[in-house]
């Protein structure tokens, strides 16, 4: 599995908060079947996560060291979660926050319990500019919960949707779960992601994977698990 959503980074954002608990998630990840990980600290415009991708960059490169040093088989790309706002092509440009491992490709978040005004239109403006969003978990939105059709105009005008296998298994609610099981109905999803932010409980990446069997044979599974996800890794700029 190829995973585009985490939090990995030690120390930047509400995910792993320092070098050790960053090692812990990664050997948890990999235990599951993950063998390329993409880092994607929050940035949020006006907010403590805000970590340059400079900086971000020397946390990446310390961290593969030391995981290679472990013997722990994952490797690791750079991203950001981008929580939206009206800049983000500029901070893109300016290189201050990071595409999913240098492409074109741009993993952007909504607010999870308001709606954005106009963010149709920022999304698809970031396409027309020549990169491409990806969308992180929009089962999680209570504006796609309450309204299914926003997801699909979403689609429809060419943004990626990655929805969270946490969803899947329940995590974050009946809502969120009823919403990404219809979007695997609908065929409508780019791919899957972890968002991790700490070690879990349990294996639920393969537990999700076991249920999602319901929906997909198991080519399409690996599409959205590995073989789009390589055609992210493989699109760099």
């Amino acid at each position: 599995m190829i995973d585009i959503h985490s939090h990995i980074l030690p120390g930047v954002d509400d995910g792993a908060r320092d070098f050790d608990e960053s090692i812990e998630i990664a050997k948890w990840l990999a235990r599951q079947g993950v063998t390329d990980l993409i880092a994607t600290p929050h940035y949020i415009v006006e907010s403590d996560f805000m970590s340059p991708r400079a900086d971000n960059l020397k946390l990446l490169n310390e961290l593969q060291h030391r995981l290679d040093a472990a013997g722990v088989k994952l490797r690791l790309y750079l991203g950001n979660e981008i929580y939206i706002n009206k800049f983000i092509d500029r901070l893109v440009e300016a290189e201050e926050i990071s595409p999913l491992a240098n492409s074109k490709y741009l993993l952007v978040e909504l607010p999870l319990h308001t709606e954005f005004s106009n963010y149709e239109g920022y999304l698809c403006d970031l396409n027309a500019k020549g990169y491409q969003v990806i969308l992180a978990h929009p089962e999680r939105y209570e504006i796609v919960q309450e309204d299914y059709q926003k997801a699909r105009d979403l689609y429809e005008d060419g943004i990626l949707l990655q929805c969270n296998l946490r969803s899947v298994v329940g995590h974050y609610g009946k809502e969120a779960e009823r919403v990404v099981k219809r979007l695997a109905r609908d065929k409508m999803i780019f791919t899957f992601g972890s968002d991790t932010h700490r070690v879990g409980s349990s294996y639920y990446l393969v537990q999700a994977q076991k249920k999602l069997t319901r929906y997909y044979n198991p080519r399409e599974l690996s599409i959205l698990l590995s073989i789009n996800m390589k055609k992210v890794l493989n699109s760099g700029f």
